[in-house]
Parts: structure tokens; sequence; C-alpha cells
């Protein structure tokens, strides 16, 4: 009995576990580490081996912070939802790192965020290929701009004359 308990802790001690995938003489090893050790909890990110976001909508629960696989972020942004308690200021705790642990882990996510978000393919249709020509049959670049119809009456409906002009 003691050796299947010992067994179970030993499988899911290694969960979410993958270490830090950032060498140890990188300018960011630091911030990863602090990363890992104060904010894998609630936050993903595959660079530091941090599971804690939610896989879909139907397991979300209020802790599950932002996946930043996918969710790029700034240096900026970083400090402040730390020094905040996140964005909504609802469930992170405030100040979860300070001073220079704070600029180290906001570096980090600021290089490191992001990574795998998906892209959405863009598609530029030549003018030719638009439907929109000129009057002299050439391709448009833009369509043709219209002038506003004027109201009936001059733009002045509903008004009453007190002047007897």
């Amino acid at each position: 009995m003691l050796l299947v308990l010992f067994a179970c802790a030993a499988i899911l001690g290694a969960c979410g576990s993958q270490g830090v995938s950032i060498s140890k003489t990188s300018p960011y090893y630091r911030g990863a580490v602090l990363f890992r050790d104060h904010c894998s909890g609630c936050h993903t990110l595959s660079s530091v081996g941090a599971q804690g976001s939610a896989t879909s909508i139907a397991n979300r629960i209020p802790t599950n912070g932002p996946n930043f696989n996918i969710r790029k972020e700034n240096a900026e942004q970083v400090l402040y939802a730390i020094r905040n308690g996140g964005f909504s200021g609802a469930i992170m705790p405030q100040n979860i790192v300070v001073g220079k642990e704070a600029e180290e882990v906001a570096q980090f996510l600021a290089a490191y965020s992001g990574k795998h978000r998906p892209t959405v393919p863009s598609v530029n249709i030549p003018p030719e290929e638009n439907g929109i020509t000129t009057t002299t049959g050439e391709a448009a670049t833009a369509p043709p701009k219209t002038t506003p119809a004027k109201p009936v009456g001059g733009g002045k409906t509903g008004t009453t004359n007190t002047t007897g002009k």
C-alpha cells in the first residue's frame, strides 16, 4: 500500500513540471524561474513548463489566468498586472513579485509570451479582381466616393419659420 501511494505521489508530482527550457546564460532565465515559481499555478507558458490555464471553457475555474503561449504581452502590461492584481483585480494577488523581480518577470514574459498564438492569414485582393472599376474601365484602388443626399426641404424639416420670411 505504501508503495502504491509513493508511486501515485511521484506521478502526480511530475504533472506540469516540464521545467524551464531557457538557457541559464539567457538574460531572461531568472525571470523565467520567478514566473515558474510564482505564476505557473494560474498561467500557462510552455517555455517554463507552466500549465495553469484552462484548456476549455467547460473546465475553467476563476483562478485560471491567461495562456501566455497564445496571449502576447509587453513589459508595461505585465508590470501593471503584477502591481494591480491582474487587469480586473479580482483574482491575481497584487505584487506577487516586486522590485527587480517584477522587472525580470515582465522582461521575460514580454520576450516569450505569444510565441504560439494563431495567425489569421490575410488576403490582398488586387483592384482588378475586386470588381470596382473607374469610368475609363481601369481598376479603381478604392470605392468611388459619393455625396450624401440632401433632405427634402433644404434640411429644415420640422422647423417653424417665426421670422415671417
